[in-house]
């Protein structure tokens, strides 16, 4: 088959590997759909310490397609059914499984190589997160169920109630679905961001009540702050960036109580500087949720299926597979927010 293999940081290649084999209780997927996304890019850059641990590495991990071939042991699917499978699963064994933070477990493994004519889909994620695709869904649709998962899990450890007003910054594909997501929970939501298209986006998808370009704000503070109630901050502010000196900048957007989710990953080693008596004596709540979980997976599956996350607006572009560093470059100049790659 063709697949793009990740060698080193700055260097993939789209060539001809190995059809995977598949073992009992697992399947063989041939891809009809995968996206791009933020952590791709990423790991593009500066490699990535779980989705890449030797390399040549297969690249990719949000993607739907087609049964191709199932294992021995395999139940409920067939060669044929169209589905969609998230990039993991939890061990449902380990301390942190056993406590029922299975975003947490210790052995997960995370799935890479959707940028490929086929995937090969573990026994644990066959068995936990593999979902048929709803009739009236596109591959591409489908496809957001994995990055939409992590934004669930997200914004029910946020809290968010009706009536509450909420920041988000940073407007890639996960702070859009935020600034949705927010919306879906009846908060009054403030969008900021730098891109054009993506401040357009934080409005036409997200349907943001307020939206701050923040290349046209020489205060960005005094702006969220005079869009809450009484000048007093923010209930809840989502960083969607993944930059230390935004996670420092944030808590300062939140009203006394408020709830900052610092929910952008930074390069691993980097270090932030806070204000304790701010935190302490104002009593802010600070959270870091990663991943998601086989509920939150299906969660997200639904919202698309029903119709409340209209995820079709987020791809700006549609091109083969081998046009993988040409997507990388359109996310790097900012012209794209999600790209639908082809085999």
């Amino acid at each position: 088959m063709k697949a793009v293999m990740f060698y080193k940081p700055g260097v993939v290649k789209y060539e001809e590997t190995q059809t995977p084999e598949i073992n009992p209780g697992e399947v063989l997927i041939k891809i009809e759909t995968a996206l791009t996304c933020g952590t791709d890019v990423k790991t593009y850059k500066r490699g990535h310490p779980l989705l890449i641990k030797e390399v040549p590495s297969g690249f990719g991990h949000e993607f739907a397609g087609v049964i191709y071939k199932t294992g021995s042991e395999v139940e409920g699917f067939k060669p044929g059914d169209r589905v969609v499978a998230a990039n993991s699963a939890p061990c449902g064994k380990c301390y942190y499984c056993r406590l029922g933070e299975l975003n947490l477990c210790e052995n997960l493994d995370l799935l890479n190589g959707a940028f490929a004519d086929f995937i090969r889909i573990p026994e644990l994620i066959t068995r936990q997160n593999l979902l048929h695709i709803p009739e009236h869904l596109t591959f591409d649709e489908s496809a957001f169920a994995e990055p939409l998962a992590n934004v669930v899990l997200g914004i029910q450890k946020t809290g968010i109630k009706p009536g509450q007003t909420v920041g988000v910054v940073g407007l890639g594909p996960i702070g859009l679905m935020f600034v949705r997501l927010a919306k879906l929970k009846g908060a009054r939501v403030i969008a900021a961001g730098r891109n054009p298209l993506k401040l357009r986006l934080a409005r036409e998808f997200g349907q943001a009540d307020e939206v701050i370009n923040l290349l046209e704000t020489p205060d960005p503070k005094r702006a969220f702050l005079d869009l809450t109630p009484e000048g007093k901050g923010l209930d809840a502010v989502v960083e969607a960036v993944g930059l230390p000196e935004l996670w420092e900048k944030v808590i300062d957007l939140v009203r006394k109580g408020g709830t900052v989710n610092l929910f952008g990953g930074c390069k691993s080693g980097t270090t932030v500087t806070l204000d304790t008596r701010r935190i302490h004596y104002d009593g802010i709540k600070i959270i870091s949720p990663f991943h998601h979980t086989p509920l939150h997976f299906r969660e997200s599956l639904k919202l698309i299926s029903d119709g409340m996350v209209d995820v079709k607006k987020l791809i700006t572009h549609k091109m083969h597979i081998s046009r993988i560093e040409e997507a990388i470059k359109l996310h790097n100049e900012g012209k794209a927010v999600k790209i639908a790659l082809k085999p």
